[in-house]
């Protein structure tokens, strides 16, 4: 089981997808050795080190927290039904409508368009906030996502970064 590590207020609560299983086994988000993450916050300027999974808490520190759509831990993204994510979108929507982030970064299209219920959806800020928050849907970080480098990912989260600062 992964645990969300998650306060009020904060500035950014990244949602990941689902726990990989890997991260729900040892309990620490994005744990897994093939999973860029870590490296990515860091490289794109949200944190000053590059924090390790086994510290993830640490991220609080930051203004930063951590949740996914669904909670069924899976090896790939694609064992997830449509089902697990119309069951997921009233628990999530609660807990952004509690802890009232100002952005949620959803990591990776696929639970933001199964939450949105958006045929298309882009890269970037979205035009609608999602439960008071603004909502930015960034490349998913997993090892499996080939289609983007790490210099492509850290491109995307440092424009996410910079966009906050303002």
């Amino acid at each position: 089981m992964l645990t969300d590590i998650i306060i009020h207020d904060l500035d950014v609560i990244f949602c990941g997808i689902n726990p990989g299983l890997k991260s729900a086994d040892d309990g620490h988000h994005f744990s897994g050795r093939s999973n860029r993450f870590w490296r990515v916050l860091h490289q794109s300027g949200f944190t000053p080190y590059e924090i390790e999974a086994v510290n993830d808490t640490s991220i609080l520190d930051f203004g930063y927290g951590l949740t996914t759509a669904v909670a069924r831990a899976t090896s790939r993204v694609d064992e997830l039904s449509k089902e697990e994510f119309d069951d997921s979108l009233e628990v999530f929507k609660a807990k952004i409508t509690e802890f009232q982030p100002k952005y949620v970064a959803f990591l990776g299209k696929a639970a933001y368009k199964a939450f949105s219920k958006k045929k298309e959806i882009v890269w970037g800020q979205q035009s609608e906030v999602f439960c008071g928050a603004k909502a930015w849907v960034l490349p998913n970080t997993s090892g499996l996502n080939r289609g983007f480098s790490l210099d492509d990912l850290v491109t995307s989260y440092r424009e996410f970064h910079l966009a906050i600062q303002k």
